[in-house]
């Protein structure tokens, strides 16, 4: 019942103009910035020691820039549920999509690389512009709120992809290669790892930061095609994501180099537009120290 509800709710909040949820939005920025400060001790941590070069007042600009946009991306996460074809086509192009057209004419799956970074969610719409053969999917980590969790599901399958659970994407993915079924599959590949699985760390964002390995894992076990997808916001409401393809060849690659190239790719996106990053998460607290 709690799920139908809420599911109510959330649809009818979705069919409000993008233009007046903007409004909306600036008018929210004040409570959760100034008053509410939702996490603003975890972002500010962050934001200083990945840009140790820039001052107090550029901290604070990218700082609040954030949490505008963190709020436009739960309104327009919310806003998936009702969007058209045609108005997603519009808002979230896709420069290049030859790129994966051409690897999977080749044969092989595609592994996404993504970040969160700019609107992930609505990536979920590459699946209209992908081959109705190839199967599209996204691996997820489950939320512990299942009314949450099952209602995102919903909102993410929307355009024609199937959503994976993170534990289930082993044998998931085995199933696909053994059918024979090419996959394009997108994996939000820079999730922070428990203390105890931790193998690999990088440099990123000034931080030596401990990262999880197993997209590169499946990714070269199985001779897949590597992707990184560059999202660039164009202004309010309009996004374009590039395909960038990581290495020719992932296979050949020595262990960790292809989770090495993916988040030097992550980390030049960031750069260009930082207020677009999740900052609210507590990323860097496995951190390497003095190294």
């Amino acid at each position: 019942m709690t799920y139908y509800l809420l599911q109510c709710f959330w649809n009818l909040l979705s069919h409000i103009p993008l233009r007046v949820m903007y409004v909306l939005s600036d008018a929210l920025f004040y409570p959760m910035y100034y008053l509410v400060g939702y996490r603003r001790k975890v972002v500010r941590k962050n934001l200083t020691e990945s840009f140790p070069e820039k001052s107090l007042r550029e901290i604070l600009r990218i700082e609040k820039q954030f949490y505008k946009f963190f709020i436009d991306l739960i309104f327009e996460t919310c806003k998936l549920a009702s969007m058209s074809q045609s108005e997603i086509g519009r808002r979230m192009k896709f420069t290049n999509p030859e790129v994966l057209e051409t690897l999977s004419q080749k044969g092989k799956s595609i592994t996404l690389y993504l970040g969160h970074y700019g609107n992930w969610e609505w990536i979920s719409s590459l699946s209209l512009y992908v081959d109705k053969e190839i199967m599209g999917g996204q691996i997820y980590r489950k939320l512990s709120n299942k009314t949450v969790n099952r209602l995102l599901i919903h909102n993410r399958e929307r355009f024609g992809t199937i959503c994976i659970e993170m534990k289930e994407t082993p044998r998931r993915i085995n199933e696909f290669v053994n059918n024979k079924k090419l996959s394009i599959i997108g994996y939000l590949a820079d999730q922070s790892p428990k203390k105890r699985n931790i193998r690999h760390y990088v440099p990123f964002l000034h931080h030596h930061t401990p990262v999880l390995v197993g997209v590169e894992k499946i990714t070269k076990r199985y001779g897949f095609e590597a992707v990184y997808i560059n999202v660039k916001r164009m202004k309010r409401g309009y996004y374009e994501a590039t395909f960038v393809q990581l290495h020719e060849n992932p296979k050949s690659l020595p262990d960790f180099e292809l989770t090495n190239l993916y988040y030097r790719h992550l980390e030049q996106s960031i750069l260009e537009q930082p207020e677009l990053y999740l900052w609210t998460h507590n990323r860097f607290k496995h951190v390497q120290k003095n190294v």
